[in-house]
């Protein structure tokens, strides 16, 4: 079942926890892609030093002001992208990094878009979901409760575990934040805890 917009319109860490064990499914003309997200980061707007939204209102971060259940994509290195959920109300910039999904529909095709083929490396790191489920900038502003690209109900009460998040270590006291969530014992994250 796919979640619906009150999903989304909660605080951006409820959002973060309960995101694990859901699958993000895209459908393309090429064929459909899903798998169960097991890592998320959740990212608190104003008050989070880590949050693109920490500073305000851009033009990039537009959309993270808008209501929940809308994709954030932005790029990174120049050359990967990066899947993110806006949560929460109206001008309460929160988002949720993807950062890692257990690859389940269209497994060969989500290998043949990253010319790989370990199934554990396949989507473990937010640029490499992205690039094996064919999310790109267009996704900017998605609606995720859409028929396109959305989440649905996968597994019932999964086990989570939360920690702190990864590669932001310019954020201060923000780092040491425990607002990272993976799948217990998961073998498809982006890191180890």
């Amino acid at each position: 079942m796919k979640l619906t917009r009150e999903f989304y319109l909660r605080s951006g860490l409820d959002v973060a926890r309960d995101l694990i064990g859901k699958k993000l499914v895209h459908r393309t003309a090429a064929g459909v892609t899903s798998g169960v997200i097991v890592e998320t980061e959740a990212y608190m707007g104003e008050m989070d030093a880590a949050a693109h939204s920490y500073k305000g209102l851009t033009e990039r971060t537009k959309i993270q002001f808008g209501i929940g259940g809308y994709a954030y994509v932005y790029q990174i290195y120049g050359m990967y992208f990066c899947m993110n959920v806006v949560a929460n109300v109206e001008n309460i910039p929160e988002a949720v990094l993807i950062r890692a999904i257990e690859p389940v529909d269209g497994v060969e095709l989500m290998k043949a878009r990253r010319n790989k083929n370990n199934l554990r490396d396949l989507c473990s790191g937010p640029g490499k979901l992205a690039q094996a489920l064919a999310i790109t900038k267009n996704h900017y502003g998605a609606d995720l409760c859409g028929d396109e690209l959305f989440i649905e109900t996968a597994i019932l009460n999964p086990a989570v575990t939360a920690t702190k998040r990864i590669n932001i270590d310019y954020a201060g006291d923000a780092a040491n934040f425990l607002w990272r969530f993976i799948l217990t014992d998961s073998k498809f994250l982006s890191a180890n805890v």
